[in-house]
């Protein structure tokens, strides 16, 4: 199986140029590609997986890929996707971020390999951009390119039809074009990939290499991912999915992955993980109740790759933990909030916070001592109890959590804005805050 062929059966496939050639090429002996990343952030988050993912199966291929930090061309930003202008980072904050990058990038692609061929390059154009002359550049790049073509690319016309376009940001293709030469010359890179709404600057770098550098180089892009409701992919509630595990903790993105949409759990078993082609097909003829196991083994997949085996563990013994709390939670609980009799937890659940065996892993496990309930008080406002917990940003978002009635402690709805935690609303010191149906955050009481 080529790696087009890979490609083309997990969705990392929307156009190509030249496609015939691409292939005759490919089959002479291992080709080089690069993606570029401009370092807007000290983190990759989940919708750079498809990118990242690509590169992952190049080399697993037997070719060898490029990933291009572009702390140089950060330093205008892609205008592409935006509305308006990017915010301008200083060098020292891309050099920063590029950091961070750089140390994600290194769990996901092999600098190593044994084989130059398929030995993974990390590249950063700030190396040959910043240190550019100008005038030189405008009269070496510059006349390749033509400014009627350029203005029909829809990145620029839907900037000039809404916002308006920057200078600087009309210079963005220019530098990603040059970046390709760039790359060809240093390494002998022959194809540039990347998202499709990066279609217009690739093709303007191809043309580019073959100007300059009388060479044939290509062009490959993947499909815009979204959820099946819509949604831009990686974007919760609470914000972006970070593979940095600071950002977002290996259970929280565990979490993220075992609650996605049951339609999106075949397509992202072929995207995200790295399982044969045959077992994912055999997990997504999984369906109804059973599509749980394939979205555990997305879930778990996807979490070995970014945060490593060992975490990956331990959010899975954490999620199982807490779906059983949250069971037994809900049964000692009668319909009016009334606890039942409590049956005695197992030996080594007795002292108030002696889980950490059953709950290792789950980072959102959050001790309230009694010295920090309000001064001279015998209970914590939930509202306060929320904001503290990281349910909520503010008690006035946390009321209108509750009055909306997306609030359950222990089990059962809480509707009282006024509603108060004593000791004795937990169960061996053990408490279930859930806000909606996907967050849930194990509280203890520490006396």
């Amino acid at each position: 199986m080529s790696v087009w062929d890979v490609f083309r059966a997990r969705g990392f496939f929307q156009q190509v140029t030249e496609p015939e050639d691409l292939a005759r090429v490919a089959a002479a002996g291992p080709l080089t590609a690069y993606i570029g990343f401009d370092p807007t952030a000290d983190s990759f988050h989940v919708g750079h997986l498809i990118p990242l993912m690509s590169l992952v199966h190049f080399q697993r291929q037997g070719h060898r890929p490029i990933a291009l930090l572009g702390a140089g061309t950060a330093m205008i930003g892609d205008p592409t996707g935006k509305n308006e202008m990017r915010r301008m980072l200083t060098t020292e904050e891309l050099d920063r971020n590029a950091l961070g990058l750089q140390a994600q990038l290194a769990r996901l692609l092999d600098f190593d390999a044994g084989d130059p061929a398929r030995r993974a390059i990390l590249a950063n154009n700030a190396d040959w951009l910043r240190g550019l002359h100008y005038i030189d550049f405008l009269r070496t790049v510059g006349p390749h390119f033509s400014v009627n073509r350029m203005l029909t690319f829809e990145t620029f016309r839907t900037r000039l039809d809404g916002a308006g376009l920057s200078f600087i940001e009309f210079n963005y293709p220019l530098l990603q074009s040059y970046d390709f030469l760039e790359l060809h010359r240093r390494y002998g890179c022959t194809l540039q990939m990347g998202g499709d709404d990066q279609w217009a600057n690739i093709i303007s770098g191809v043309d580019l290499v073959r100007r300059m550098a009388r060479a044939q180089v290509f062009g490959w892009t993947f499909p815009l991912l979204t959820t099946a409701s819509g949604a831009k992919m990686g974007k919760t509630e609470q914000g972006a999915v970070w593979l940095d595990p600071d950002k977002t903790s290996p259970y929280d993105y565990y979490q993220y992955w075992i609650n996605v949409d049951d339609r999106d759990v075949a397509r992202f078993l072929r995207l995200f993980t790295l399982l044969p082609l045959d077992q994912v097909a055999e997990l997504s003829r999984l369906q109804h109740a059973d599509i749980r196991q394939a979205k555990a083994v997305l879930a778990f997949e996807t979490t070995k790759l970014v945060h490593g085996e060992e975490e990956a563990k331990k959010a899975e013994r954490g999620a199982g933990a807490i779906r059983g709390l949250g069971a037994r939670l809900e049964r000692l609980s009668s319909p009016t909030g009334q606890s039942r009799p409590e049956t005695p937890l197992a030996p080594h659940l007795q002292p108030s916070f002696a889980s950490p065996i059953l709950f290792e892993g789950l980072e959102n496990i959050e001790g309230i001592p009694k010295t920090q309930w309000p001064q001279g008080a015998e209970s914590i406002p939930l509202p306060r109890l929320l904001v503290h917990s990281g349910m909520a940003s503010s008690t006035s978002q946390a009321r209108r959590l509750i009055e909306q009635g997306s609030v359950l402690w222990n089990g059962t709805k809480i509707s009282d804005v006024h509603f108060d935690v004593t000791p004795g609303s937990f169960h061996n010191g053990l408490g279930l805050v859930e806000v909606g149906k996907k967050k849930k955050h194990l509280i203890t009481f520490m006396p």
